[in-house]
């Protein structure tokens, strides 16, 4: 065999083992979108309230980061979700539940969020607060179950979890939120969205029909208000622990056409 003739069989071995190796074929055949969810919890919650969703994400090659909020006030927990998303490699995916709907309609207007999910959550627009907008809906029955220390800090009691928080949980897992929830500050409550982000971001929604802490009504008003595809699932307050797949399921739609916007 002549020196071409070896140097052509090597390059040619070099392009099958190129297109044909395993790892070559996952490059081609990656799918396309946003690969980084950042996801932020809400009032009486930690990051654990997404235990069930953040391992399904994961299984589907998406990238996920868990914002844990000091719960301090708006400007705190929006400085914390800004962290995250600027830790990201890359385009982001903004996931809010409840509270940290209000967290990400301020922090989505960074420049790396391409997209944002609300989770039976609040998404005021500018001027407007938790106060505000639930203010125009009967009372949640969650609200008498709230109970302030001196200093203006929030607990739920295990009775409100229990009837009007995660109603359909099981009780060990309803006990586990009551002993993991986030000490809440009152003036989070309070705290003013200056810009929506998702006046000018592709929008996804899940609305909760059997929540008893944010209005089902509010969450369908905000869904059209907004335009944002949405899901309903028969859920309390937190669909991301009774009805994770779903919840999942539509995280994971957003993530590949909000990288495709």
């Amino acid at each position: 065999m002549t020196l071409s003739q070896t140097y052509r069989t090597a390059l040619i071995a070099v392009l099958l083992l190129t297109v044909f190796h395993p790892a070559a074929a996952a490059q081609t055949n990656s799918p396309q979108g946003v690969r980084n969810v950042v996801i932020v919890h809400g009032a009486w919650a930690d990051g654990s309230s997404w235990s069930k969703v953040i391992p399904l994400l994961q299984a589907k090659g998406l990238h996920v980061v868990a914002v844990q909020n000091p719960l301090t006030s708006l400007a705190d927990d929006v400085a914390a979700t800004k962290r995250a998303i600027a830790s990201q490699d890359g385009p982001v995916l903004l996931v809010g539940h409840s509270y940290g709907g209000v967290v990400i309609t301020e922090a989505g207007n960074d420049p790396k969020v391409a997209g944002l999910v609300y989770v039976a959550a609040l998404a005021p627009s500018e001027g407007e607060s938790v106060a505000s907008v639930t203010k125009p809906f009967p009372p949640a029955p969650l609200g008498s179950e709230v109970r302030a220390d001196a200093e203006g800090v929030l607990t739920v009691t295990p009775q409100g979890i229990a009837e009007d928080f995660a109603q359909d949980l099981p009780d060990k897992e309803k006990q586990i939120l009551t002993a993991t929830q986030g000490p809440t500050a009152a003036a989070v409550f309070g705290g003013t969205v200056t810009t929506a982000a998702w006046k000018t971001k592709p929008t996804w929604c899940v609305i909760a029909s059997n929540d008893r802490t944010v209005p089902p009504e509010l969450q369908r008003a905000e869904a059209a208000a907004m335009n944002a595809t949405s899901i309903t699932v028969a859920s309390s307050h937190v669909p991301m622990l009774s009805h994770p797949k779903e919840v999942a399921d539509l995280i994971e739609q957003a993530a590949s056409k909000a990288g495709s916007r």
